[in-house]
């Protein structure tokens, strides 16, 4: 039996002059979660408001956010029948390691070391138990050494820019020593998105230090230089257009990363899966191609695997198993987000990744309104029947 995390209090960044507690998390209830719509109900209850939503929320008016549930809400997966589906493989690969599900946890930086004393580690651990691969930021907690040394499988290093050169070398060399694999540079973040959900709760989440000119004055010619350092495979995540698609290949991408930041950066951007097609056209097969953006259900990534993902990231979703249970609630919603991805596959009729391909999706009109829990209907029913309830015991 999983022991159970009671999280007491622990030294934190401070906000609004207190020393803030970790969440309370109970990780022996990943054994009994079915569904993900009850992680995320589990996680909504641990969460303070302000962590909730500094997970949950987006930038300015969040439109970007809305945008990457409504797009791919807009997309219905077509059926064939009479297939042989007792054997389905869910694989994939990424730089050539296999990866026994095409999901990974994509990085979530600061978050993680809010929300758990072993942040990070708890997800180097999951992960590489569930047989697939995190990126581990720069400002996840507690380091990006412990994390790696967490685990015996080598992970990917995800770098914000800090600081000059030297800095930066610094870190590079850290991560090389520590044992990542490779190195994966987010290049959404030349301004930090006015995250209005934190500004107005005044919550002291916001990620990074030093000088924010050093990200400002990121450009392609430092990726190569990064790459020359490092030695290693060369991602690039928050690539948004067929444009810096191809401007990737040419400077040395290995793996090209379609991501919005999870409408947490640009207001008023395309979703993340209205911009997948493009890029992956513009890569032709140069580099392969990765994919997050508002992924809820295995019915997102399997839309996002048949236009052209090697594999998809969840971030939301990862912040939420690890407030709802800890290490074990990200391990549990792993295990259900595969078997939301079997299920669909089987009902499509597909028994193999390698089968998926843009025929097997076809435009559609949303069912219901975007938000940022709209694919859980269950969930956004108890909380409202649980608002309902407070509203009568206070009254």
């Amino acid at each position: 039996m999983a022991k159970k995390a009671t999280n007491k209090a622990a030294p934190q960044a401070k906000r609004n002059g207190r020393q803030p507690k970790y969440p309370r998390i109970d990780e022996r209830a990943a054994a009994n979660f079915v569904s993900l719509q009850e992680i995320v109900l589990a996680a909504r209850r641990n969460l303070p408001q302000h962590l909730w939503d500094h997970l949950s929320g987006g930038s300015d008016s969040e439109t970007t956010l809305l945008r990457n549930r409504q797009a791919l809400d807009s997309l219905a997966l077509r059926q064939r029948v009479l297939v042989d589906v007792r054997e389905i493989d869910i694989s994939t690969t990424l730089l050539g390691q296999k990866l026994a599900s095409p999901v990974f946890l994509a990085p979530v930086g600061g978050f993680v070391g809010f929300v758990h004393p072993e942040g990070a580690r708890n997800v180097a651990r999951a992960a590489v138990a569930h047989g697939t691969t995190a990126f581990i930021s720069t400002g996840a907690k507690p380091g990006l050494e412990a994390a790696q040394e967490a685990v015996e499988q080598p992970l990917i290093f995800q770098l914000y820019v800090r600081a000059d050169h030297r800095w930066v070398e610094d870190i590079l060399d850290r991560a090389k020593a520590a044992g990542y694999r490779a190195l994966c540079v987010c290049v959404d973040r030349n301004y930090y998105g006015r995250r209005e959900r934190d500004i107005i709760s005044r919550a002291n989440v916001r990620e990074g230090f030093g000088d924010p000119k050093y990200q400002m004055g990121l450009n392609w010619n430092d990726l190569i230089w990064m790459k020359e350092r490092m030695k290693l495979p060369l991602i690039l995540k928050g690539v948004a257009t067929a444009e810096d698609a191809r401007m990737s290949i040419e400077h040395g991408a290995d793996v090209v990363y379609v991501s919005n930041h999870g409408g947490r950066q640009l207001d008023h951007g395309q979703g993340t899966i209205e911009v997948l097609p493009e890029v992956v056209a513009a890569v032709d097969g140069r580099a392969e191609v990765l994919f997050d953006g508002g992924v809820l259900r295995g019915t997102d990534v399997v839309k996002a695997l048949c236009l052209g993902a090697r594999a998809v990231g969840v971030g939301k979703l990862l912040g939420w198993g690890l407030a709802a249970a800890g290490e074990p609630g990200l391990k549990r919603m792993l295990e259900l987000m595969d078997v939301e991805i079997r299920t669909a596959l089987g009902l499509m009729g597909a028994t193999s990744l390698k089968q998926l391909n843009p025929s097997w999706v076809r435009a559609a009109h949303p069912v219901r309104p975007a938000s940022q829990t709209n694919a859980y209907p269950w969930f956004q029913e108890s909380v409202r029947a649980g608002e309902r309830q407070n509203g009568r015991a206070e009254g």
